[in-house]
């Protein structure tokens, strides 16, 4: 009876945990391009899962959680400017009760910086929030780090 009853609880702990796999609307990759033997421009794409979107670096306060991008300091490279967004697209939010810039399907972040030294790794943080029509997951923040050759 024993072996009956622990086999059960493995079972549903089995089913339940399959069933509570976490949600990953958005996938990011980076890249580099040097353009001088002193500047290279760093690239953060963010691929987003279709009826997903994530928000632009310029939501006003009282908004959605904004995208942040954030580059570790380093003596190896100077940040020059702010990173780049394309246009978000914009919609009213009664929630937020104004109008927020967002992205679907794909956008990609574009940071200029200058090389202190021919080559380097460039590192740093995403903060940025997901949702759908209906919920939004809550922010995360991950990592990345980029060679620069």
């Amino acid at each position: 009876m024993k072996q009956t009853t622990l086999l059960l609880t493995l079972l549903l702990f089995t089913v339940f945990g399959a069933t509570a796999q976490i949600e990953t609307p958005v996938t990011w990759s980076y890249a580099q391009k040097k353009v001088s033997a002193t500047e290279a421009i760093i690239y953060v794409k963010a691929t987003i899962q279709d009826g997903w979107h994530i928000y632009s670096q310029h939501v006003k306060p009282g908004g959605p959680v904004k995208t942040t991008i954030k580059f570790a300091p380093s003596k190896d490279f100077t940040k020059v400017g702010a990173t780049v967004e394309p246009k978000p697209l914009s919609k009213f939010e009664k929630v937020f009760d104004m109008n927020v810039g967002y992205f679907e399907n794909q956008v990609v972040f574009q940071q200029k910086v200058k090389l202190n030294k021919p080559e380097t790794v460039v590192k740093g943080t995403i903060e940025f929030m997901v949702c759908d029509e209906s919920r939004c997951l809550p922010p995360d923040e991950i990592q990345f780090s980029v060679q620069v050759k």
